[in-house]
Protein backbone atom coordinates (compact mmCIF):
# COMPACT_ATOMS: atom_id res chain seq x y z
CA UNK A 1 0.00 0.00 0.00
CA UNK A 2 1.21 3.54 -0.60
CA UNK A 3 0.54 5.08 2.41
CA UNK A 4 1.82 8.84 1.29
CA UNK A 5 -1.11 8.48 -1.52
CA UNK A 6 -3.56 6.95 0.91
CA UNK A 7 -3.15 9.47 3.97
CA UNK A 8 -3.19 12.30 0.84
CA UNK A 9 -6.86 10.80 -0.34
CA UNK A 10 -7.67 10.16 3.30
CA UNK A 11 -7.39 14.29 3.97
CA UNK A 12 -8.57 15.23 0.71
CA UNK A 13 -11.73 12.68 0.28
CA UNK A 14 -13.00 12.43 3.52
CA UNK A 15 -11.66 14.95 5.93
CA UNK A 16 -12.10 18.63 3.52
CA UNK A 17 -15.12 17.29 2.00
CA UNK A 18 -16.62 17.35 5.79
CA UNK A 19 -15.56 21.00 6.22
CA UNK A 20 -12.36 21.04 8.01
CA UNK A 21 -10.31 23.20 5.79
CA UNK A 22 -8.03 24.79 8.46
CA UNK A 23 -4.45 24.86 6.77
CA UNK A 24 -2.84 24.24 10.26
CA UNK A 25 -5.38 20.72 10.87
CA UNK A 26 -4.92 19.03 7.12
CA UNK A 27 -1.09 19.90 7.91
CA UNK A 28 -1.12 18.33 11.20
CA UNK A 29 -3.53 15.43 9.08
CA UNK A 30 -0.83 14.82 6.65
CA UNK A 31 2.03 14.61 9.09
CA UNK A 32 0.81 12.11 11.12
CA UNK A 33 1.50 8.68 9.65
CA UNK A 34 -2.13 7.21 10.83
CA UNK A 35 -1.00 3.86 9.68
CA UNK A 36 1.43 3.48 12.67
CA UNK A 37 -1.07 4.50 15.19
CA UNK A 38 -3.69 1.71 13.90
CA UNK A 39 -3.54 -1.97 15.05
CA UNK A 40 -1.66 -4.13 13.01
CA UNK A 41 -4.75 -6.50 11.99
CA UNK A 42 -6.26 -3.34 10.93
CA UNK A 43 -3.36 -1.38 9.36
CA UNK A 44 -4.63 -1.83 5.87
CA UNK A 45 -7.79 -0.34 6.94
CA UNK A 46 -5.86 2.96 8.79
CA UNK A 47 -7.01 5.42 5.88
CA UNK A 48 -10.96 3.99 6.10
CA UNK A 49 -14.45 6.39 6.93
CA UNK A 50 -14.51 4.53 9.71
CA UNK A 51 -13.89 3.88 13.51
CA UNK A 52 -11.48 0.95 14.18
CA UNK A 53 -11.27 -1.45 16.85
CA UNK A 54 -8.49 -1.00 18.99
CA UNK A 55 -8.54 -3.27 22.13
CA UNK A 56 -10.20 -3.22 25.83
CA UNK A 57 -13.65 -2.29 23.96
CA UNK A 58 -12.86 1.01 22.26
CA UNK A 59 -12.40 2.39 18.85
CA UNK A 60 -10.16 4.26 17.17
CA UNK A 61 -12.60 7.67 15.63
CA UNK A 62 -12.89 7.70 12.01
CA UNK A 63 -10.27 10.37 10.13
CA UNK A 64 -13.29 13.13 9.35
CA UNK A 65 -14.08 13.20 12.83
CA UNK A 66 -10.79 13.55 14.16
CA UNK A 67 -10.57 16.30 11.53
CA UNK A 68 -13.68 18.16 13.28
CA UNK A 69 -12.42 17.86 16.67
CA UNK A 70 -8.98 19.77 15.90
CA UNK A 71 -10.99 22.28 13.85
CA UNK A 72 -13.38 22.99 16.45
CA UNK A 73 -10.18 23.17 19.17
CA UNK A 74 -8.58 25.64 17.11
CA UNK A 75 -5.47 24.66 18.95
CA UNK A 76 -2.51 27.49 19.29
CA UNK A 77 1.40 26.96 19.13
CA UNK A 78 1.44 28.08 22.65
CA UNK A 79 -1.55 26.27 23.58
CA UNK A 80 -1.94 23.57 26.87
CA UNK A 81 -4.14 20.60 25.35
CA UNK A 82 -5.89 17.55 27.56
CA UNK A 83 -6.80 14.75 25.94
CA UNK A 84 -9.51 12.63 27.64
CA UNK A 85 -9.15 9.16 26.14
CA UNK A 86 -5.64 8.54 24.31
CA UNK A 87 -6.50 5.68 22.57
CA UNK A 88 -3.50 4.74 19.91
CA UNK A 89 -2.51 8.25 20.44
CA UNK A 90 -2.98 9.20 17.17
CA UNK A 91 -4.96 12.47 18.04
CA UNK A 92 -3.14 12.95 20.98
CA UNK A 93 -0.25 13.59 17.99
CA UNK A 94 -1.91 15.86 16.00
CA UNK A 95 -2.83 17.93 18.58
CA UNK A 96 1.03 17.93 19.99
CA UNK A 97 1.83 19.33 16.19
CA UNK A 98 -0.78 22.26 16.26
CA UNK A 99 -0.01 23.08 20.25
CA UNK A 100 2.63 23.88 22.93
CA UNK A 101 2.44 20.67 24.77
CA UNK A 102 -0.27 17.82 25.07
CA UNK A 103 -1.25 15.79 28.21
CA UNK A 104 -3.41 12.36 27.16
CA UNK A 105 -5.55 10.52 29.76
CA UNK A 106 -6.74 6.75 29.23
CA UNK A 107 -8.14 4.82 31.85
CA UNK A 108 -6.96 1.53 30.05
CA UNK A 109 -2.75 0.85 31.25
CA UNK A 110 -3.12 -1.23 28.15
CA UNK A 111 -3.71 1.52 25.57
CA UNK A 112 -1.27 4.22 27.41
CA UNK A 113 1.23 1.33 26.73
CA UNK A 114 0.65 1.53 23.30
CA UNK A 115 0.10 5.03 22.56
CA UNK A 116 3.68 5.80 24.06
CA UNK A 117 4.86 3.01 21.37
CA UNK A 118 3.19 4.32 18.87
CA UNK A 119 4.20 8.21 19.40
CA UNK A 120 7.78 7.56 18.86
CA UNK A 121 6.29 7.74 14.98
CA UNK A 122 6.17 11.41 15.37
CA UNK A 123 9.34 12.46 17.47
CA UNK A 124 8.33 15.56 16.73
CA UNK A 125 5.51 15.29 19.12
CA UNK A 126 5.63 16.29 22.71
CA UNK A 127 2.92 14.52 24.45
CA UNK A 128 2.86 13.09 28.30
CA UNK A 129 0.49 10.48 28.95
CA UNK A 130 -1.13 9.17 32.08
CA UNK A 131 -3.62 6.30 32.87
CA UNK A 132 -6.28 7.52 35.17
CA UNK A 133 -10.00 7.71 35.12
CA UNK A 134 -11.30 11.14 34.26
CA UNK A 135 -14.08 11.19 36.38
CA UNK A 136 -11.71 10.70 39.77
CA UNK A 137 -11.42 13.17 42.32
CA UNK A 138 -8.24 14.60 41.61
CA UNK A 139 -8.16 17.92 39.72
CA UNK A 140 -7.47 17.70 35.55
CA UNK A 141 -5.39 21.20 35.60
CA UNK A 142 -5.81 23.93 33.48
CA UNK A 143 -5.90 24.10 29.70
CA UNK A 144 -6.47 26.14 27.08
CA UNK A 145 -7.75 23.29 24.40
CA UNK A 146 -10.13 20.21 25.94
CA UNK A 147 -10.83 17.01 23.72
CA UNK A 148 -13.60 14.44 25.06
CA UNK A 149 -13.06 11.59 22.50
CA UNK A 150 -15.74 9.82 24.14
CA UNK A 151 -19.32 10.36 24.36
CA UNK A 152 -21.11 11.30 27.63
CA UNK A 153 -24.72 10.46 28.06
CA UNK A 154 -25.55 13.48 30.60
CA UNK A 155 -23.15 16.61 29.79
CA UNK A 156 -20.41 16.21 32.98
CA UNK A 157 -19.26 19.82 33.54
CA UNK A 158 -16.19 18.99 35.01
CA UNK A 159 -14.43 19.07 31.85
CA UNK A 160 -15.28 22.49 31.07
CA UNK A 161 -14.08 23.81 34.57
CA UNK A 162 -10.95 23.31 33.58
CA UNK A 163 -10.80 25.54 31.01
CA UNK A 164 -8.59 28.74 31.01
CA UNK A 165 -10.13 31.68 30.44
CA UNK A 166 -10.73 31.92 26.87
CA UNK A 167 -10.95 27.92 26.56
CA UNK A 168 -12.25 25.95 24.03
CA UNK A 169 -13.41 22.10 24.74
CA UNK A 170 -14.97 19.31 22.24
CA UNK A 171 -17.39 17.13 23.39
CA UNK A 172 -20.39 14.66 22.48
CA UNK A 173 -23.54 14.69 24.24
CA UNK A 174 -25.99 12.12 24.54
CA UNK A 175 -26.63 8.78 23.65
CA UNK A 176 -27.36 6.60 20.37
CA UNK A 177 -28.63 6.95 17.42
CA UNK A 178 -28.27 10.64 17.52
CA UNK A 179 -25.54 12.41 19.95
CA UNK A 180 -24.55 15.93 19.32
CA UNK A 181 -21.13 17.21 19.35
CA UNK A 182 -20.99 20.58 21.02
CA UNK A 183 -17.89 23.39 21.50
CA UNK A 184 -17.89 24.77 24.87
CA UNK A 185 -15.45 28.16 25.02
CA UNK A 186 -14.96 29.45 28.32
CA UNK A 187 -15.76 33.32 28.73
CA UNK A 188 -14.64 34.20 32.23
CA UNK A 189 -14.41 32.43 35.60
CA UNK A 190 -18.48 32.12 35.70
CA UNK A 191 -19.83 31.84 32.12
CA UNK A 192 -19.36 29.33 29.43
CA UNK A 193 -20.79 29.69 25.91
CA UNK A 194 -21.79 26.23 24.30
CA UNK A 195 -22.18 25.56 20.87
CA UNK A 196 -23.83 23.03 18.66
CA UNK A 197 -21.28 21.62 15.94
CA UNK A 198 -23.01 18.29 14.26
CA UNK A 199 -24.31 15.12 14.55
CA UNK A 200 -22.54 11.74 14.91
CA UNK A 201 -22.45 8.84 17.10
CA UNK A 202 -19.32 7.32 19.26
CA UNK A 203 -18.43 5.01 22.14
CA UNK A 204 -19.35 6.49 25.53
CA UNK A 205 -16.48 7.33 28.05
CA UNK A 206 -15.96 4.69 31.18
CA UNK A 207 -17.96 5.84 34.14
CA UNK A 208 -19.59 8.75 32.87
CA UNK A 209 -23.09 9.21 34.56
CA UNK A 210 -25.74 7.51 32.50
CA UNK A 211 -28.95 9.01 30.80
CA UNK A 212 -32.24 8.39 33.77
CA UNK A 213 -33.79 5.53 32.55
CA UNK A 214 -37.56 6.33 30.44
CA UNK A 215 -40.58 4.83 33.18
CA UNK A 216 -44.31 4.84 31.75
Amino acid sequence: MDTLAARQQMVDQQIRTWEVLDPRVLDALSAVPREAFAPAKYRELAFADAPLPIGCGQSMLAPKIQGRILQALGINPRDRSLEIGTGTGYLSAAMSLLGGSTHSIDIHAELTAQAAANLRAVPQARVTLETRDAFDSAPLGEFDAIAVTGSMPLYDPRFERALRAGGRLFAVVGSAPVMDAILVRRVDETEWIRESLFETVIDPLINAAAAPAFVF
